[in-house]
C-alpha cells in the first residue's frame, strides 16, 4: 500500500487545483501555441504549469523521481533506479484547452515498482478533483466542498439496447465505421483528455474506452489507470494482457506505450474486446 500522509495528499490536491485554476484563468487570456510534432501541440500555459508542478513535487518528494511532459530531461529518470516515479501532465487535452473547450485536466500519477498506485485528475472547467488508487478507494471534491467518496457506476448492458464506447477522434476516424458495422448498438463518446475519458467509464457514462493509435505516454495513463483499477475496471491490451509500465512495454526514450489500451467494466471487456481486436487488426 502506498504510504502518503494526509498533509502530503492535501498538498498534492492544492497543487493540482492551483495549477488547474491558473490554466482556466489563462484560457481567457492570450497565450502562445507551438507544434512539438505532427498534431502535437504545447502552449506557454503548459510550460509554466510544468515548471510549477515539477518544482512542487520535487520539494514534496525529494527522494522520488519526478517526470513531467514538458521537461524532456526528466524522462531520463525512467531508466534510473527509482522505486517511486511521479508522472505529471500539466494539461491533458491540450487541443481542447487551445480550442476553448471544457475537457482538459491536470493529472498526476505515481508508479511504485512498475505498477500505478495512485492518481489525481483535476478538471478546472468542471471544478472537479478526483483522486485515489487500488488500496485507497476513490474520492472527489467539487469547488470548495468537502471531499466525498466517488462511487463507481457500471452502466447496464442490455441485448439490443444502445451502449456507449469512449473513443478518441483519431481512432474513430480510422476504426469507427468498422466497429459500428460489427457492433450496431454502439454509440461513440469523445472527450479531449485521456483522464476524463477514463472517468467517463468509472462514472457510468460509458462501459468501455479504447485507445489504439499508439501515441499515449506514461503521464497520460499512470493516474487514470490507477483510478480505473481502484474502480474495479479491467485495464488491458487487445489480447487481454495487463498494461505494463516497464521498458519491455514502454519506449524508454519517448515513454510511449507499445500496447493498445482497453479500459472497461469486466462484462463489456469480456464481451467486446475480441471483436475490437479483429477490427483493429484488419485496419492495420
Amino acid at each position: 500500500m502506498v504510504s502518503l500522509s494526509q498533509s502530503e495528499i492535501s498538498a498534492i490536491n492544492q497543487l493540482l487545483v492551483s495549477a488547474g485554476n491558473y490554466a482556466l484563468a489563462q484560457s481567457r487570456q492570450s497565450f502562445q501555441v507551438f507544434e512539438k510534432g505532427i498534431d502535437d501541440y504545447v502552449t506557454t500555459v503548459d510550460q509554466a504549469l510544468d515548471q510549477k508542478l515539477l518544482s512542487g513535487f520535487q520539494q514534496l518528494f525529494p527522494e522520488d523521481g519526478v517526470i513531467t511532459e514538458e521537461n524532456q530531461a526528466t524522462a531520463r529518470q525512467f531508466r534510473q533506479d527509482y522505486r517511486r516515479l511521479w508522472f505529471i501532465d500539466p494539461i491533458d487535452g491540450t487541443d481542447d484547452f487551445i480550442g476553448g473547450r471544457a475537457n482538459y485536466a491536470v493529472m498526476v500519477g505515481l508508479v511504485v515498482d512498475g505498477v500505478p498506485q495512485v492518481g489525481w485528475i483535476y478538471a478546472p472547467v468542471h471544478h472537479q478533483l478526483v483522486w485515489g488508487g487500488p488500496d485507497w478507494g476513490l474520492f472527489q471534491q467539487h469547488g470548495g466542498e468537502e471531499p466525498q467518496p466517488l462511487v463507481p457506476r457500471e452502466p447496464p448492458l442490455v441485448d439490443g439496447q444502445p451502449w456507449a464506447l469512449v473513443i478518441g477522434d483519431k481512432d474513430e476516424r480510422r476504426f469507427g465505421q468498422a466497429i459500428a458495422a460489427r457492433l450496431p448498438q454502439v454509440n461513440f463518446v469523445s472527450l479531449g483528455s485521456f483522464g476524463l475519458k477514463v472517468l467517463a467509464v468509472i462514472t457510468g457514462q460509458a462501459g468501455l474506452y479504447i485507445y489504439l493509435n499508439g501515441r499515449v505516454k506514461l503521464w497520460d495513463t499512470t493516474g487514470p489507470l490507477a483510478l480505473a483499477q481502484a474502480a474495479g475496471l479491467i485495464c488491458c491490451d487487445l489480447a487481454g494482457n495487463p498494461i505494463w509500465f516497464d521498458e519491455a512495454a514502454v519506449d524508454p526514450d519517448t515513454l510511449i506505450h507499445r500496447q493498445p489500451i482497453v479500459v472497461g467494466w469486466p462484462h463489456y471487456v469480456n464481451r467486446f474486446r475480441d471483436i475490437i481486436r479483429e477490427v483493429a487488426t484488419i485496419g492495420v
